[in-house]
């Protein structure tokens, strides 16, 4: 099982009605075919009534082990039903500046 799918599949325990897991490292400074940066848009009743950073905070505790090891970055889009509604979509995520690549 890949990065991707391991995420998704321990991002069902927070009981998502949305689920995207994007695999984003192409976008940056990293080697063809990495798993280090992903974007998870998740629209979930488990965020009622929660400010974003207790919403992180559950997606980060399912994912701990993961994100102690080869995740680099992770954006987070955590919205509840209605505001998956009311926003739409995720925007999309910036263009990668290089890193430590460039000096």
């Amino acid at each position: 099982m890949n990065t991707q799918e391991v995420i998704t599949k321990k991002l069902q325990t927070l009981s998502p009605e949305h689920l995207e897991v994007i695999n984003e490292s192409h976008m940056h400074n990293v080697p063809e075919g990495s798993e280090s940066h992903f974007k998870v848009v998740i629209v979930s009743d488990a965020f009622k009534d929660k400010m974003l950073i207790a919403r992180h905070r559950l997606v980060n505790k399912a994912l701990q082990e993961e994100l102690s090891g080869g995740i680099h970055a992770l954006a987070l889009h955590t919205m509840t039903m209605d505001e998956w509604f009311e926003k739409g979509n995720a925007p999309e995520s910036p263009p990668c500046l290089g890193g430590s690549s460039k000096k």
